[in-house]
């Protein structure tokens, strides 16, 4: 933490280097008790954190917040308000953002990727809040990977996929591509190994004879522009190993066609300066046509800007050459850390917000998803994708997803301009509005005012805020035609099942639909299938199981009203009892898969050969059971309260010493005898999952347990766990 303290005291003022201090020990203190999977104290990694933004030279608050970003996901009992108290509002909310969702009970039922997605969902709005969330984000990442080592292989594995997938696409995103690349390299060395061994050994033994000549080239460099007055920097490097293995997959080229596998950076003053140093590099060696870029005059979107060209070598190696200022250098590493609108100094927002415009429609993004998974899809594929770069007639720079079309670049500017677009211009040609724009299309929309969207369109755009906004043009433009349309489609459907629409759309079983859909009224589910918000599917399939349940209630009711109503206490081979209605002489069992308990809502499923399956209403494969109903047979608990019933919980709690003995002796006290006992790092290395099984008499007394489980110190949660 010396370290820390030392850089911070030579760029903070002193009341922000006191405040830094008590981040520290509030650090300390709550990660005390845990270590990483290096068996380092945990502390080092928020530490190594805060280095990497102090690096960046983010400001104060960014790195404190940085420092603490993990105490309230990690922490006993440390909130967000807590933080707040003592660190400030603006820090909390940064911690906050990019803290994942607590471990409720809620959560605890998702699987492991809709609980990424949620958790990914809240980042990205978080970002759209304070962008600075990214920022410590990314630098959170980047030392996890390159610590990743210390983890077991599947980790390596899913953490590496995940950077890749996500990370390493939000680097380039927000321009900070010393973060990209080197996530980008780790991720490559942990999902393609040999791959990766492979490539290295085959650009290994022409490295020091391309090194040799970069040295040869920087001299040559340094002196004719210093003969001509101009001030530079000359450096060089080898193209990263990612970079290269995804030109050789992607362009199917060969090593020996890749020519920037070494390349100079030539750092001046001003821009009038890197474009004289370029004509003096021209001069000196011949380019290779149509390999220069002018990302000064047309920067990227993520607010890259240099000059680039290709160059044959005085040995016939091709190198290349980027010349850019010592500012563009820095946007050049850490994008939007280099351009920091709270940084000290900087009185007004300058352009940033406007190139940044982008990340406000996240939040338009999470109002027309149905799910996370949804959303998180929905960011991914609109803004973390390959993309093109497009321009207005004004010259102003648009990146859509490759394969996007003149709707989808009307619909990106605005709404109103993609339902009124007509007609569309690239590059002064009159184009049909499903070509497919490239790199550098000037692209025009004329637009009218009785100019509406096209069914059609739905078939060609790519980007999803185009195809959102299409259905929801539809969806309030021809309600009534869609409500029409989906009538007809579900009647459509209900008929090749076997069945009338009138049948099945009686006021209970439309009930059941706009509870499960969140609905007002029906015409709302027929307008949703007729404009493409809902799949016949989706509907048809809630409808037939209320159906078949009110038939097979029916049909009961009709069978004990004549007096078929026998009774009969049926024993599993445990001795465990319900009586099974309506029959007599079943052999009964209780299903492993959810393992019911008396005080459980249950049912009866006649199995082929075995008798009758005794299943919990709440049993995971309830809804497939039921849909067969002519099996489905009505069953109660008798009144045995001498019976065991067997159950496996999971317990999830800090890694602490003593934690197993409490909760042993917990169970002991309550003359619980366990027969099955386990225990397991958790995935994230930081706590400790307990298995064991034992026996209770019903429901009530399994709660009871459970909530003297979670009175112990360290035990975070308690969820039965089904066989």
């Amino acid at each position: 933490m010396d370290r820390l303290i030392a850089a911070c005291e030579k760029k903070f003022p002193p009341e922000k280097t006191e405040l830094l201090k008590k981040a520290i020990e509030f650090a300390k203190t709550v990660h005390a008790n845990q270590k990483r999977e290096s068996l380092e104290p945990y502390y080092v990694h928020p530490e190594a954190v805060a280095m990497i933004l102090v690096d960046m030279d983010m400001d104060p608050d960014t790195v404190i917040a940085g420092l603490l970003h993990d105490t309230v996901e990690d922490g006993m009992d440390v909130s967000v308000e807590q933080v707040a108290a003592m660190f400030g509002k603006d820090i909390a909310k940064m911690v906050d953002g990019v803290t994942k969702l607590t471990n409720t009970n809620i959560t605890r039922m998702l699987s492991r990727e809709d609980r990424q997605a949620e958790n990914l969902r809240k980042m990205f709005l978080a970002i759209a809040n304070d962008v600075r969330v990214v920022i410590i984000k990314l630098a959170d990442r980047l030392h996890n990977m390159r610590t990743l080592g210390y983890c077991t292989p599947e980790k390596r594995v899913r953490k590496a996929q995940e950077t890749m997938d996500i990370y390493a696409p939000l680097a380039e995103r927000f321009g900070m591509g010393a973060i990209k690349v080197e996530l980008e390299d780790l991720s490559f060395s942990y999902l393609m190994p040999e791959e990766c061994r492979h490539l290295e050994s085959l650009i290994g033994p022409k490295q020091t004879e391309r090194m040799s000549l970069l040295k040869t080239a920087m001299r040559r460099i340094e002196t004719e522009l210093s003969a001509a007055g101009i001030k530079c920097e000359v450096s060089g490097r080898r193209k990263h190993i990612y970079s290269i293995y995804r030109k050789l997959n992607n362009k199917k080229v060969s090593l020996n066609e890749i020519y920037d596998l070494v390349a100079l950076r030539v750092i001046v003053d001003s821009i009038k300066d890197c474009y004289g140093a370029l004509g003096i590099i021209h001069s000196i060696w011949r380019p290779f046509p149509g390999r220069f870029k002018d990302y000064i005059a047309m920067p990227k979107t993520n607010m890259y800007r240099s000059l680039h060209t290709t160059l044959f070598s005085d040995f016939g190696m091709p190198f290349e050459v980027q010349i850019r200022t010592q500012e563009m250098h820095r946007m050049a590493e850490y994008g939007i850390a280099a351009h920091w609108m709270y940084k000290e100094g900087r009185t007004k927002q300058d352009d940033l917000d406007k190139k940044l415009e982008w990340l406000h429609q996240l939040v338009n993004y999470a109002s027309d998803a149905s799910s996370s998974k949804e959303y998180v899809e929905n960011v991914r594929h609109d803004f973390f994708t390959d993309y093109v770069f497009v321009l207005t007639p004004q010259g102003e720079i648009f990146d859509l997803p490759v394969g996007s079309t003149p709707i989808d670049f009307a619909y990106r500017i605005h709404s109103k301009v993609g339902d009124h677009t007509h007609h569309a211009k690239v590059n002064g040609v009159p184009v049909k509005l499903d070509y497919k724009l490239r790199t550098h299309d000037v692209v025009e929309i004329t637009t009218s005012p009785q100019a509406s969207p096209n069914r059609d369109w739905l078939t060609f755009v790519k980007t999803s805020q185009a195809k959102n906004r299409i259905k929801q043009y539809f969806k309030k433009a021809n309600r009534e035609e869609n409500i029409a349309r989906g009538k007809e489609m579900l009647s459509e459907a209900a008929r090749r099942q076997g069945h009338k629409l009138s049948d099945i759309t009686k006021p209970d079983h439309v009930h059941a639909v706009l509870t499960k859909l969140n609905m007002n009224e029906f015409d709302d589910v027929l307008a949703a299938i007729g404009y493409g918000g809902l799949s016949t599917g989706q509907v048809l399939s809630r409808l037939m199981e209320v159906y078949r349940k009110e038939r097979k209630e029916q049909e009961l009711a009709e069978k004990l009203a004549s007096g078929e109503n026998t009774q009969v206490k049926s024993f599993d081979a445990h001795g465990r009892a319900v009586i099974v209605k309506g029959e007599a002489n079943m052999v009964v069992r209780f299903a492993q898969c959810c393992s019911p308990l008396p005080g459980d809502e249950i049912f009866g499923y006649i199995t082929r050969g075995r008798g009758v399956s005794i299943h919990s209403a709440k049993c995971p494969n309830a809804a497939s059971l039921l849909a067969d109903s002519e099996r489905i047979i009505s069953v109660e608990w008798a009144d045995e309260n001498s019976t065991k019933f067997p159950v496996s919980v999971n317990i999830i709690g800090d890694e602490r010493p003593g934690l197993m003995a409490e909760i042993t002796m917990m169970l002991l006290n309550l003359g619980i005898n366990l027969h099955k006992l386990s225990a397991k790092t958790t995935d994230d290395g930081r706590g400790v999952e307990v298995s064991m099984g034992f026996e209770v008499k019903n429901a009530e007394h399994l709660a009871s347990i459970t909530r003297s489980l979670m009175k112990i110190d360290g035990v975070r949660g308690v969820t039965r766990a089904l066989n």
